[in-house]
């Protein structure tokens, strides 16, 4: 029997954009985790859609340390809400867990993940029935139950098990004509380099591709490691070292190569082109708007964050499609998803959903499609970015997160961006200002500045596109030495 008060009052547990995380042993314990899990599942069975008769919960788990432990601890405080766990049979990508809550019709699923967070990190995804991550209203919820305290008893037994892994891949093979797909990759004679940086995406390009006896796909960094080879399980370029040397050598060797990489959970995809340039969503996303529309003519609006390149923008207007901007956060997309007609939405960390799929990013199904369209194109990646370049302008991107020292230096930073935003940046003129989230600042066609802190630290993240990373470098120290001078007034 655990009250809640008991555990909550000293340090209350709060959501971010994606869940709730924490650093094991610290703030992400084995107690607050059945508390936390209790009142997901209450919510959920309490928000189920009237007609569901469903009293099932998925549970699932990366391969993050205690991760399968701590979801078969869950599956007992389920229990003890009076619902049926459905526990994975191993570690996941997310997006199978949300696969398989459409698949099964569940009330939703708990996902044992911290994502691409540092190793010693843990945390825990909450998905609707709708197969995404829930929203605001329902964490706040969530929070609420856990404020007003209560009892959970929960219910030791033997879980029921599935293979979501199985039927998540199983789901994409229905999605994509992969023996067209495979033949496309032999015919160009392009070499896939995956790298799942250890986490729970391992192995399943190459299973979707025939497994052993297909030679398109070499894996690295596919065994399981908690410590991330000492690394957060980010796809960020400074963590890529390998891939892209690796892709790099294959591409010289006479072997055209191109490096796809997942984070920890499977959720988030960069690439890396056969040049060994790094390539964010900020390039794969205009890539996949081109393809969809000028290739396979589908319809649909483009939905993307505030923070994503205008590349995406400025393809998508061109073929009078509506674009979309919302807050930072997949969160938001998921629900434009569910509420309109969109052919693809995605956000500058690496997450992109589709309208044709699930309200969810789903890292393996962008995967496919990218090579889809490069099989299509008949060029590599680099080539097929280059030529979105060439039409609509280079785009260079970075952001970095500015460390504050007190919550009265954020306060006052705030204070002045609310009230008298800048009207010039670098000696350049700010043009427009955008308040989607936090303060954006449009200096021209492919060039703005953007500065949104965190939901409760004193930290600002700033953010730059422009069309040379010379400028994106002097536009982010302009806006360093900005925040820093307003913070100690």
């Amino acid at each position: 029997m655990v009250k809640n008060s008991l555990h909550l009052s000293a340090s209350p547990i709060h959501f971010g954009t994606d869940g709730w995380r924490g650093v094991l042993g610290v703030d992400f314990t084995i107690e607050r985790l059945l508390l936390v899990a209790g009142a997901a599942a209450q919510e959920l069975a309490y928000r189920a859609p009237g007609d569901s008769k469903s009293r099932t919960v998925v549970i699932g788990y990366d391969r993050r340390f205690l991760a399968p432990e701590f979801a078969e601890a869950i599956a007992s405080a389920v229990r003890g809400c009076e619902l049926e766990p459905l526990l994975t049979n191993s570690a996941v990508p997310t997006p199978a867990c949300s696969w398989a809550v459409v698949n099964r019709q569940a009330l939703g699923a708990l996902v044992v993940t911290a994502s691409h967070n540092p190793p010693e990190w843990l945390g825990l995804k909450i998905k609707g029935p709708f197969g995404g991550s829930v929203e605001g209203d329902f964490t706040k919820a969530v929070e609420a139950r856990l404020a007003v305290g209560g009892i959970s008893i929960p219910i030791e037994a033997v879980s029921e098990r599935f293979d979501a892994r199985k039927e998540h891949l199983d789901g994409l093979r229905e999605k994509f004509d992969l023996p067209a797909l495979v033949k496309g990759l032999k015919k160009m004679d392009l070499r896939v380099i995956v790298d799942p940086m250890h986490g729970s995406a391992a192995g399943c390009i190459g299973d979707l591709f025939g497994g052993s006896s297909c030679d398109i796909v070499h894996e690295i960094r596919s065994e399981r490691d908690p410590l991330f080879g000492g690394n957060p399980p980010e796809p960020l370029a400074h963590y890529l070292g390998e891939l892209t040397e690796s892709v790099k050598a294959s591409t010289e060797q006479g072997r055209t190569a191109i490096g796809l990489v997942f984070d920890g959970d499977g959720d988030r995809i960069a690439a890396i082109d056969e040049k060994g340039r790094y390539c964010s969503t900020q390039l794969l996303m205009p890539l996949l708007i081109d393809h969809l529309i000028r290739v396979k003519n589908m319809k649909g609006a483009v939905v993307k964050t505030v923070s994503g390149s205008d590349l995406m923008r400025l393809v998508a207007e061109d073929f009078k499609r509506n674009v979309i901007e919302l807050p930072v956060g997949f969160k938001y997309i998921a629900s434009q998803m569910l509420a309109g007609d969109v052919l693809i939405g995605g956000e500058e960390s690496g997450g992109i959903g589709f309208g044709t799929h699930l309200p969810e990013r789903d890292a393996l199904f962008t995967a496919l499609l990218v090579l889809q369209a490069l099989t299509e194109a008949g060029s590599p990646l680099g080539i097929c970015l280059d030529n979105i370049r060439s039409s609509y302008g280079n785009s260079h991107f970075d952001r970095i997160d500015l460390r504050l020292p007190d919550m009265a230096s954020r306060r006052r930073i705030e204070d002045l961006l609310n009230n008298a935003p800048p009207t010039e940046v670098a000696g350049k003129p700010v043009l427009e200002v955008i308040r989607t989230d936090g303060v954006k600042l449009r200096i021209g066609k492919l060039h703005w500045l953007m500065l949104r802190f965190s939901g409760t630290e004193p930290l600002l993240r700033i953010y730059c596109e422009a069309e040379g990373i010379d400028e994106v470098n002097k536009t982010l120290l302009w806006a360093k030495e900005f925040a820093l001078k307003t913070s100690i007034k």
